[in-house]
This record gives structure tokens, sequence and C-alpha cells, in this order.
């Protein structure tokens, strides 16, 4: 039994969370909670697989302050594993810690064997090349007594006599091995210059001896869940290698106020999460350049797009301003550095380009994903969303263009779900709930067939089925009020228990049982009212910017970003989470945030188009807005209180509205109000 005076420990970045007595190892905590803690030696700390890292801190949100002082001290059994293998500095093992007081705990995601599924991928388009950076192969005259000229002055001569080149500055760091290289070159070399403006001076990054034909570089979209990478070959255009990771700052809070936040309260906050995702990026370049077999040193040029937090972080910038009114950029236009200056592992030389923002919560993504989908180039009006904790929208056409953001919160990703888990192999992606017997049928990520299908479940004994991901949350929600087991204002309907036992009573509430296994998996009233406060932040905000523009339909949507990847069109309209369109013309777009910065990698005239276009975005605080509030209430309705869906209802049968007070069919007895629409 556990009271309100036991500890309360919160697990990252699942984000669940519970009391627990001292003394209870983390281990225990962690599986009691449904939380994926490896370990095959039955905790007697001999697998190391069990590692856990504690973040201290205070965690305002969750009203915790965590301390390594939290944990038991390091036992017998840690120190007997740590002689014989090998323990990062800071991991404990969790089979042997125990909790001693309030905890945030992180599982580090190179401990998980079923380790989230990053999914970001770059698509296939064609984008024509003109790259910052250009090979330039020239043969140098040889030292002579006569013309005193230095090893570096006769290479900018013939940089000028071939190549037109003038006045180019070289890298401090190549002036100690230039003389080196030119010999070892026989007076030949290939020399990388960097040129991101036509009227800006050239730049000698690389220089190599002899003829070099390899110049890579990297597209990278640093999300505040994930980050994802495009290794390209800056001389072909084609993506050679591509990954993705967990960001590791979810452990500092899983949304983007919570670790402005942490920031706030920690006085090493800034300087602890950018140091995290600069090691996560260092990381993946790693990793995607043994998968293309170069070497970092290859990489001359990276572009990055971000969310502004996650900008300002990156660059070392506190984002303090971001977390209060106006809500203050350090820097909203496009960004130049030095790899060096920011601590990346890949050449000296290379040069740094972030997107510009286009305003204090509309970042660098959302101008790339402007770049890639092209709103401002369309003659229809287009809707551009990236559902992610926060979420970033623009709408217009040619004619004129607005953005705001929406604070969804992590919700859509599994967080402040009583079953919710991130897509990773176990969890549950796709819902269907038959409207007679409210029997679902459901499809798990790891697994080819659907439950209800031979071979199911001896394929789920790997995977087992531990919760449910985004894109079920969407569709479990959606079905349930196709089916009528939830009211249009998002009541769970109680009276509905007489028609099937997977309606469960839980105190003044009911939720709806999905499946009943050795994890038992249910929606709760809880977890749907978190749903609709939600997509009714996304779809107020959508709204309020086609009341700016003076519109009342949208002609085209584009949804982007992994999440947006997933989501099927007809339940995020069913839910209201998006406007009534036609639905063929509501795609999902993928990572176009990623596709962004590689066109910005391969073309530097798509960084002037981007920087050109986002000064005639115009910007919408929806926070300032008086008519936001009334918006949302009406989108808290499924699929909205007041707006019609013509074009989903010629399609999908809308139940009859059902208004619910909740507590309404508490027992099946209470009375029920109903209305037509």
């Amino acid at each position: 039994m556990t009271d309100a005076a036991d500890p309360l420990v919160l697990f990252m970045p699942s984000g669940k969370r519970g009391r627990f007595p001292v003394g209870t190892t983390v281990l225990e905590a962690a599986r009691s909670l449904g939380v994926y803690v490896e370990s095959v030696c039955g905790g007697r700390a001999t697998c190391g697989r069990c590692q856990i890292e504690v973040q201290e801190g205070q965690f305002a949100k969750h009203g915790i302050t965590s301390s390594n002082d939290h944990i038991s001290p390091v036992g017998p059994k840690e120190k007997r594993y740590a002689e014989v293998r090998t323990i990062p500095e800071g991991r404990r093992l969790s089979c042997s810690a125990t909790i001693q007081g309030d905890l945030v705990v992180d599982v580090p995601p190179d401990t998980v064997v079923n380790a989230q599924v990053i999914r970001k991928a770059a698509i296939d388009r064609l984008i024509a090349r003109n790259p910052a950076v250009q090979l330039c192969y020239v043969e140098v005259d040889e030292p002579d007594m006569h013309k005193p000229l230095g090893d570096l002055d006769r290479l900018n001569v013939m940089l000028h006599k071939d190549w037109g080149l003038s006045d180019v500055l070289v890298a401090q760091h190549l002036l100690p091995d230039v003389q080196k290289i030119l010999r070892k070159g026989n007076w030949g070399v290939t020399a990388a210059i960097h040129r991101d403006l036509e009227t800006s001076r050239p730049n000698l990054i690389a220089l190599w001896p002899g003829l070099h034909n390899e110049a890579y570089g990297i597209a990278c979209d640093i999300g505040s869940t994930t980050i994802a990478m495009h290794l390209v070959s800056l001389l072909s255009g084609r993506v050679v290698a591509s990954s993705g990771a967990a960001n590791p700052q979810i452990r500092f809070g899983e949304d983007l106020m919570s670790r402005v936040s942490y920031v706030m309260m920690n006085p090493n906050g800034r300087e602890a999460m950018t140091k995290a995702v600069r090691q996560a990026i260092n990381e993946l370049t790693a990793k995607v350049c043994a998968e293309a077999e170069i070497t970092p040193d290859s990489i001359l040029d990276a572009v990055f797009v971000a969310n502004p937090i996650m900008h300002h972080l990156f660059l070392g910038i506190d984002p303090t301003e971001l977390g209060q009114a106006p809500f203050a950029l350090a820097v909203s236009g496009a960004v130049h550095t030095w790899s060096r200056e920011i601590d990346l592992a890949i050449n000296r030389g290379a040069r740094v380009y972030l997107l510009p923002c286009i305003a204090g919560h509309v970042g660098a993504d959302a101008a790339g994903a402007t770049l890639s989908e092209g709103p401002h180039r369309q003659d229809k009006m287009m809707l551009l969303v990236d559902v992610g904790t926060n979420a970033e929208i623009v709408l217009g056409n040619r004619e004129r263009t607005v953005a705001a953001s929406s604070p969804t919160g992590p919700a859509f990703e599994g967080a402040e779900i009583s079953c919710g888990q991130r897509a990773a192999p176990g969890a549950i992606e796709r819902v269907r709930i038959d409207a007679q017997t409210l029997e679902p049928r459901f499809k798990v990520i790891g697994v080819e067939q659907w439950s209800d299908e031979e071979g199911f479940a001896e394929a789920a004994e790997k995977t087992g089925i531990t919760g449910i991901c985004g894109s079920a949350i969407i569709e479990v929600v959606a079905e349930m009020y196709l089916s009528g087991v939830i009211s249009a204002d998002g009541v769970v309907d109680g009276a509905m228990a007489a028609k099937s036992p997977r309606i469960l009573e839980n105190g003044r509430t009911f939720s709806y049982l999905l499946h009943d296994g050795a994890q038992k998996i249910t929606v709760t009233q809880n977890d749907v009212r978190a749903i609709q406060l939600a997509k009714a932040a996304l779809y107020a905000g959508i709204k309020l910017l086609m009341e700016k523009l003076g519109v009342e339909t949208v002609d085209t949507i584009r949804f982007a970003g992994a999440f947006g990847s997933f989501i099927d069109p007809k339940y995020a309209m069913v839910l209201g989470l998006i406007p009534d369109c036609d639905l063929e013309e509501v795609k999902a777009v993928g990572n176009a945030a990623g596709t962004g910065a590689l066109m910005a990698l391969l073309n530097r005239d798509y960084r002037r188009e981007i920087e050109e276009t986002v000064t005639r975005i115009e910007k919408i605080e929806t926070a300032l807005e008086p008519h936001f509030q009334q918006l949302f209430i009406d989108a808290m309705a499924l699929p909205n209180k007041v707006d019609p869906f013509p074009k989903l209802a010629s399609v999908v049968t809308l139940p009859e509205r059902k208004v619910l007070a909740e507590g309404d069919g508490e027992g099946g007895g209470r009375r029920r109000r109903r209305s037509r629409e």
C-alpha cells in the first residue's frame, strides 16, 4: 500500500509516475508502472541492463525536487558489478538502488532493447543543387627564391586564376598545415570553398593534397521529442544515410515549458541541456558517418531546424524569455556560425546555418516545413500543421500567409495518457471498434497481423502489448465517439455498460477496456479529456488563423512531422483536430522540417527564399487574441460544437449528437440529453 506521504517517482521519457514506500527498488517501481527497464539476471546485479540515471534539480511542473541523496548509496552488488564491468558515471543499477525520496529517473535509450521507433526519414525529392560549398582543384607554382611569395599566397593566386575567387579568407586552423598539404600533394591540392552569399567573401574551410572529390553535409531537425539527421553528398545531392534518436532533453521535461522552467529553477540547467543536445547530435553524426563509411571530418556544411526553445538551447542561449510574454527571441533571423563554436564533431572549418524563426513559438522547424511545402507558392489555401508538444500552424497562399502556435502538450505523444507510451514495439498504433458489439480490433507496432487475425497472439508474444501510442490515441477516441461510447462532449457513457462488459466503472466515471491481457489497457475519462484539451488547442489556433484571413474553409491540409505521418486523416477530422476538408486533399508529408533543411543544405537559393518569406509571414499570438478562448471551448466538442463538417459527413456516418454531463449514466441509470446536429 502507498499513501500521499510516500516519495513520488517520475520516469522519463515515458512520463509515468507513482508513489512508492521508502526502500522500494527503482526496478520494482518501474515495473509496477509499466515502464520498460530491461533486466535479464532477475535482479542479481550481474547483467547491468537495468541502468538508470537520477536527474538532479527542481521540476516545477511535477512538483518534484530530485536529488542523488534521494536514492540509496551504492551497495555491495553494484560495487561488485563495477569491479567486473564498467558502468558509465552517474548511472545506477535499478535492481539494487532503492527509493529514499522524490526522484526523477531517466531510462537511458541505449539500455532499452525495445527502444522507441524514431519515425523521421528523408523523403524522395529532386532538389536542384547550388550548395554553399565548392571543391576547387588547383596546381600551385612551386617556391621560387626570385619570387618571394608565400605558399598560401601562391595558392590564392591560383584560386583567383582558375576559379575566379578573390580575397579568400583562410580558416585559422588551416594555417599551420598549408605547407605540409601542398608538398604532400606535389603542389596539387583541392580546396573547399564556402560561400553562402554571392556577395560574401569566400572562405577556405578545408584543404586536401591531390584531387579530392568527396564533400558531405548534414541536415538536422532538432525536435523536442526526437532528433532526425540526414547525411548528404554535396556533390551528387544524394542522401547517403539517415538516423534518428530521442532528444535526451526529455529527462529535463517532456514539454517545452517544462524545460524553460528547469532552466529558470536550476543554475546549470541551460548548460546541461545544451550539452545534452549537442552530445546527441554528435552521436547521431558518428552513426550516419559509420553507416556511410566516411569520417566526420568529411562534413563541411550543416543546416539545422528547430523550434525556438530547441534552437536557443542548441546555440547555448538561455530560453527564459520565451517562457513569458512577449516571448522574445534572442535572434530571429538566420544564424551563420562555425562548427567549432558549438562543439560539433565534424570538420573544424565546417559552417553551420540555422533557418530563421518565424515567431516566439513558431520556429525554424516551421520555416523549414514552409520551405518544403510552399504555401507561399500556392494559389490554393493551404493549411500546414506540425503536431508536436507545441503545434505549429501555417496557413495561406501566395497572396498572404499567417502563422501561430498552439500548446497541445504531450498527450498526442502518449504522455498524460494512463496507458500512453511513445511509438515502440508493443505499442498499439491502430484501433477499430465495432459499433454494434463495442468489441475492438487493433494493430501493434512490430506485429503484422491485426488482433483478430490468425497468428496475432503468437507474434505479439515477442513484443508484448504494452500501451497506446499517439496515432492510436487519436483513433481510439474517434472510434469511441463513432460507436457511441463517448458523447459529443467527450463523456464516457456509463449506460453502455449494459451493452458491453468493456465499459468499466471507475467511481463516478467510466473507462473503455481496449485490451485485457498481462497488462490491462484502458482509455479513461481523464484520457479523453486530455485528448480533447490538446485537439481543442490546435483547432482553435487553426480557426483563429482562418478568421484572420477571412476564409471559412481550407483547400488542402498537410500534416508535417513524424507524428503527422501516422495520423489517419479521417480520424483526425472525426476528432476535430483539423477543419472540414476533402479527405483526398489531406496528406501527411513526413518530416517536412527536415526536408526544408535538406533543401537549404543543397541549394543556397532556398536559404534566401525562406529568409525573405519569413519576413512576410504574419505572426498571430493566440494568447493575446480575445476570441481564442471561445474557439477553444467550441472545439472541445467532437468534432466541434458549432462548425459543420459536411465533407466529412459525406464519407463517414457521424453519430446522433449525444450530450452527457460528466457522471451521467453512472450505474447505467442517469438520464441522457440528446439533440440532433
